[in-house]
């Protein structure tokens, strides 16, 4: 069973970074997508990037800002973000999804950005 685990987070002041990673662990099925999603309070989950072997594809609203990077020999995938605004506070998943098309989430790891 694939696990999703997740580490970084945590609160900064507006203009701040922080940087999320995501590694693929307890199972060697083979991926194709890593990236993260987001969900803030009353809204509904929503793609910030994503990335396969060969491309990334950002949210309009991250673009510039945050930078997805991935590493295919420890399966893990790094998110760092900059210049961060209290819009981007949020609740951040990490999604994996195998070449069959399987779909897998991490536990999601918190971001707040205070004003």
């Amino acid at each position: 069973q694939v696990q999703l685990v997740e580490s970084g987070g945590g609160l900064v002041q507006t203009g701040g970074s922080l940087s999320l990673s995501c590694s693929v662990s307890r199972s060697s099925l083979p991926i194709n997508v890593m990236g993260w999603y987001r969900q803030a309070p009353g809204k509904q989950r929503e793609l910030v990037a994503t990335s396969t072997p060969t491309d990334t594809n950002y949210a309009d609203s991250v673009k510039g800002r945050f930078t997805l990077s991935r590493d295919n020999a420890s399966r893990t995938v790094f998110l760092l973000m900059n210049g961060l605004k209290p819009e981007d506070t949020a609740v951040y998943y990490c999604n994996a999804q195998s070449w069959a098309g399987n779909e897998f989430w991490g536990q999601g790891t918190q971001v707040t950005v205070s004003s």
